[in-house]
């Protein structure tokens, strides 16, 4: 049976009339007359009543009528998801997102994506920015937001926007109040880091930072997560360099104090595989990148 067989046959029930039938296909009347001639035929079964002057539907072509609408139904139905698929006006992305990237441009961007793209359902997962390079390799990620200072191979990235390093000190420390703080002030002080086993590029860039102003960091503690660090030096248990960008978080007991004489940014990026690139995952690219303008 081809398909085709069933608009024919649909045509002809909803039209009782085989010129009408035939002029809404727009075939003549001997290729439609042959088409429900096969059809019976390979159903066995009649399912139009014909004469001279009337074609009316049999008790088995009315029940044929309502599968045929259904599947023809189904078949338009699957037509316009593989359409709006390929499209990328339908789908589903998976992303995943380090904790701190909330404080970031995460959120506008994912909420733009949703008032442009409603139809796409977009899951979002908090993982380590290592995981999520993994999972990319191995496609269980679309995309991940992670805090990298470049690109890794087999990888696209798109940068986020710069990120500067500020104290990150109790309210209670001498210098919480200043305008900036020099590092070299809080060289006698007790650090607490991100581990370096979780992100690399976040714990290299502190050190890195103290160094350039003259100094090793005693670290103290090392936390799996920004908001982590943040909270133990509220407690009065150290001080630590985080992204300007955590000062959003409003953990009391905090003060976040630009550093002097030197500048050091939290590098960020979007990734993705290209060749895992859906059209629905072009469309949040296409999205972040606009945001993503300075």
């Amino acid at each position: 049976m081809e398909l085709r067989h069933l608009r024919y046959f649909v045509a002809l029930a909803e039209e009782l009339h085989f010129g009408r039938a035939a002029l809404r296909l727009s075939i003549t009347q001997p290729p439609l007359s042959f088409a429900i001639q096969a059809l019976e035929q390979e159903l066995n079964a009649q399912l139009f009543v014909r004469d001279n002057k009337r074609v009316s539907l049999t008790e088995a072509g009315r029940a044929y009528l309502v599968e045929s609408r259904a599947i023809l139904d189904r078949m338009e139905h699957a037509n316009a998801t593989a359409r709006s698929i390929a499209s990328g006006k339908l789908g589903r992305i998976d992303i995943g997102f380090t904790g701190s990237m909330v404080y970031r441009e995460v959120p506008q961007i994912v909420s733009r994506f949703f008032e442009q793209h409603p139809r796409i359902e977009v899951t979002l997962r908090e993982m380590a920015s290592a995981e999520q390079v993994d999972a990319l390799l191995h496609r269980q990620l679309h995309a991940a937001f992670v805090n990298l200072p470049f690109v890794p191979d087999g990888l696209q990235g798109l940068a986020l926007l710069k990120d500067a390093f500020v104290c990150c000190l109790p309210e209670s420390h001498p210098l919480a109040e200043k305008t900036k703080v020099n590092l070299l002030e809080l060289a006698g002080d007790p650090f607490i880091m991100f581990m370096r086993e979780i992100s690399p590029a976040n714990y290299d860039n502190v050190i890195s930072v103290c160094r350039q102003a003259g100094f090793e960091p005693q670290t103290r503690f090392a936390a799996r997560q920004w908001l982590t660090i943040v909270a133990l030096v509220a407690n009065g248990l150290g001080v630590s360099l985080v992204p300007r960008s955590i000062a959003r978080s409003k953990i009391a007991g905090t003060s976040f104090v630009p550093i002097g004489g030197t500048e050091a940014f939290s590098s960020a990026y979007l990734l993705w595989q290209p060749e895992n690139k859906t059209p629905a995952l072009q469309n949040f690219l296409d999205v972040a990148a606009s945001a993503l303008q300075p």
